[in-house]
């Protein structure tokens, strides 16, 4: 395609006008958060509905053995700290306090860590008794990993109306069930009937609807989904107070949740792929969401969740679903038409995944498709993907805009691996790439290490810090948007740089740190976490260094050439500067005769 010099003023107003749309977007007032047939990225949406990807892999599944998760944080408010909790031993009569913690919130950096907070201002009034031994484990939002490589990714996926229960009669949000899972379970079984046995005695809900948890382990992975029960529910009338259901993805198989409910018809007869509460059919019965007699098997989704669209249909607001099988398994040749009920629990990949195709699978945004958000106007003449992220309002209609997996609010993105046949510290790593995916690299937290840095646990989106880890992606982040398809080129190369070299050598980190742990496991522990936070230390270099690069190369929508000493124009594409013709009612100048 041929290229002409830039007209800066028209890109401008281009830019600020697209700009403008995407900031009205995010003041936009919530949907009705029962309404799944409604359109999740127009103006009307709702930010819980629509946060999270979550991908599910069995060992089988993936090119060395290992069970992976992921969590797409997709908030674009929510706090992005981390901590390492540290494995403790309990005396018999100690409680343990439950707290709210609403996943959506976030604190004033001068009022205190969310950590340090949130167990006394959200103390629910209820403690239960410890157990024996808690486990240590990564926490961010929720709790991501455990000592016994329990690792978990979570997704919202919403309810129908008559289940939601937001009074404080409910002690469990999703937030605490997960951290009682990290300190609890011993396996994926167990974490779930550690969170499912807890939600049904003092009740689920309060700030959060339904939700899904992919619960893995270094042998399998399970699919949980949980709801509340309805607002008249209390502790006194005996009955649990939550329904919950969980499907294990069958060791070959991949899944997927993009904050829809995924579980069908159930089996409870087989244990070894189907868990449940013990209402899991009769709730359903008593709130009229299922009739025995209709002669039709339960289904658990279309009773509690339903979700009766397509990404054809929505204009791609709910692609995701369709575009994870079309990537592992498309010569099933499910169409974008298909209906989102209908997509298969599990697939078995045409090929195994690397932790490294999970990664870029994370960052997809339906490239070479019609649901392309970068194709045409939409995405500029720098063929931005994260131009309208949400849909729009114009003249009093709706319009839809595709809701891709890598969507440009994340505040971090974690790919776990549970791996079996090395010790747990070693085993288990949360690959962590703060904010967007996409202009960020994920940096390995293996298992076993004593202590996360000091910037992963500190930062606000309102209060800029040089201290804070995840700026430093942000800046990289903010520099490349606006000329998206000349600076993604120098993002892609720092994370070839950075990124690929961290996955390649993980297996010599493996057995170096094996050899050490057969010998001293505390020096095992003390390697890990040396080479992780020097790791970190040194990509969040890299990549203050490169927002640095990115001001200066496209400096005033230039192309600043730092050896040369030159500068030279950034080129438009002819499609982009016809359209300005057009609707600048431009003339072409004269012809110069001299």
């Amino acid at each position: 395609m041929k290229y002409k010099p830039a007209l800066f003023a028209v890109l401008t107003a281009v830019l600020l006008t697209l700009g403008g749309a995407m900031g009205h977007g995010v003041q936009a007032r919530a949907a009705n958060p029962d309404d799944p047939a409604g359109c999740p990225t127009c103006l009307d949406f709702n930010p819980r509905l629509e946060a999270c990807t979550v991908i599910l892999v069995g060992k089988n599944a993936s090119t060395d053995g290992s069970v992976m998760t992921t969590h797409t944080c997709d908030c674009g408010l929510c706090d992005w700290t981390f901590r390492r909790v540290p494995a403790k031993d309990h005396q018999p009569g100690e409680m343990r306090r439950i707290f709210y913690s609403d996943q959506f919130g976030t604190w004033p950096p001068d009022l205190g860590l969310k950590w340090d907070r949130v167990p006394v201002d959200g103390f629910t009034g209820l403690e239960i008794p410890e157990v024996p031994h808690t486990y240590g484990y990564i926490l961010g939002a929720f709790g991501y990993m455990n000592d016994k490589q329990v690792s978990i990714g979570e997704s919202t996926i919403g309810n129908v109306e008559k289940l939601e229960n937001n009074t404080p009669a409910p002690k469990f949000d999703i937030t605490m069930l997960t951290i009682m899972a990290m300190e609890r379970g011993g396996t994926a079984r167990e974490a779930i009937q550690v969170m499912g046995s807890l939600a049904e005695k003092y009740g689920y809900g309060h700030t959060d609807s339904g939700e899904m948890l992919a619960v893995a382990d270094p042998n399998e992975v399970w699919l949980f989904e949980i709801f509340p029960v309805g607002a008249l529910w209390t502790p006194a009338s005996g009955k649990p107070g939550a329904v919950w259901c969980a499907q294990r993805v069958p060791d070959d198989h991949v899944s997927v949740c993009p904050n829809e409910s995924r579980i069908g018809e159930i089996d409870l007869n087989n244990k070894d792929y189907f868990m449940a509460s013990p209402n899991v059919i009769q709730l359903a019965i008593d709130q009229k969401l299922f009739d025995p007699k209709s002669g039709k098997p339960f289904n658990w989704k279309k009773a509690y969740s339903p979700n009766d669209v397509s990404a054809a249909s929505t204009a791609g607001a709910r692609v995701r679903l369709w575009r994870f099988f079309n990537l592992v398994a498309p010569s099933l040749n499910l169409g974008p038409e298909t209906n989102n009920m209908d997509f298969p629990f599990s697939v078995k990949p045409e090929k195994k995944l690397s932790v490294q195709d999970v990664m870029n699978m994370t960052r997809d945004k339906c490239e070479g498709t019609v649901f392309d958000p970068a194709r045409g106007l939409q995405g500029g003449p720098f063929s931005n993907p994260n131009f309208l992220p949400y849909g729009f309002k114009l003249d009093d209609k709706a319009y839809n805009t595709p809701r891709i997996i890598g969507v440009n609010r994340a505040e971090y993105v974690t790919v776990t691996q549970a791996r079996k046949g090395l010790p747990d510290p070693i085993g288990g790593i949360v690959w962590l790439a703060m904010g967007f995916q996409d202009t960020s690299c994920f940096m390995p937290l293996y298992n076993g290490i004593t202590e996360i840095p000091r910037g992963l646990q500190i930062g606000d989106h309102f209060e800029f810090s040089r201290e804070a880890t995840r700026w430093a992606f942000d800046y990289v982040d903010f520099h490349t948007q606006v000329v998206y398809s000349h600076a993604i080129q120098d993002v892609r190369a720092a994370q070839q740089k950075y990124e690929a070299p961290a996955v390649v050598r993980t297996p010599m980190v493996d057995k170096y740190a094996l050899e050490l742990y057969q010998k001293d496991p505390a020096a095992a522990a003390q390697y890990l976490t040396d080479y992780c936070l020097n790791n970190i230390a040194a990509v969040t270099d890299a990549w203050w260094k490169l927002g640095d690069m990115l001001m200066v190369k496209y400096n005033k929508l230039w192309i600043y050439d730092v050896k040369a000493r030159k500068r030279a124009p950034l080129l438009f594409p002819d499609w982009y500067l016809r359209l300005l013709v057009e609707q600048n009612k431009l003339t072409p100048k004269e012809t110069d005769e001299h």
